[in-house]
């Protein structure tokens, strides 16, 4: 049959982010990625017409939605933690009030089971708004896991 799509699989992505000062050539390996997400805000806007309706002699009231301002929702990263300090100077210099100097763009690519690249969602102007490092315990067999929220101006979808 010709015609039908690869369904594509959740765990064949890469997130590109290439930070300032780092030592790699790329700055980690996410085991998890959030919060991509963008919507369209919804006004309704009620008035009156001058159409009459039933035994009414006004106008009749009417609401409509029309598009408002789209939305992009803040990413939250997830990683094995290393001993690179990458996300956290980049968390440093947004919090000593150098955020500005600190914007970063980014691409989530999406991947069919052969390897090749379908899916593509830039985003624009990303910085850090959250820095947690995961509960410890001396039972634990876990990874220790570094998240980082970051906030985007914008994301969207390119191929």
């Amino acid at each position: 049959m010709t015609g039908l799509q690869e369904l594509l699989a959740a765990n064949r992505f890469y997130l590109e982010l290439k930070l300032e000062g780092s030592d790699t050539s790329a700055d980690a390996t996410f085991l998890e990625c959030q919060g991509f997400k963008r919507s369209q805000e919804s006004i309704e806007i009620s008035e009156v017409t001058p159409e009459k309706w039933g035994q009414a002699n006004l106008g009749r009231f009417v609401r409509t939605k029309i598009p408002g301002g789209a939305k992009t929702e803040n990413i939250i990263l997830r990683r094995g933690m290393t001993g690179s300090m990458t996300f956290w100077k980049w968390f440093e210099a947004v919090e000593s009030g150098k955020w500005a100097k600190q914007l970063r763009n980014g691409s989530l690519v999406i991947y069919d089971q052969g390897g090749q690249e379908q899916a593509r969602f830039d985003f624009q102007n990303a910085w850090p708004v959250r820095y947690t490092a995961a509960d410890v315990s001396a039972q634990s067999t876990d990874l220790e896991i570094e998240e980082l929220e970051i906030a985007v101006d914008n994301f969207i979808r390119v191929k």
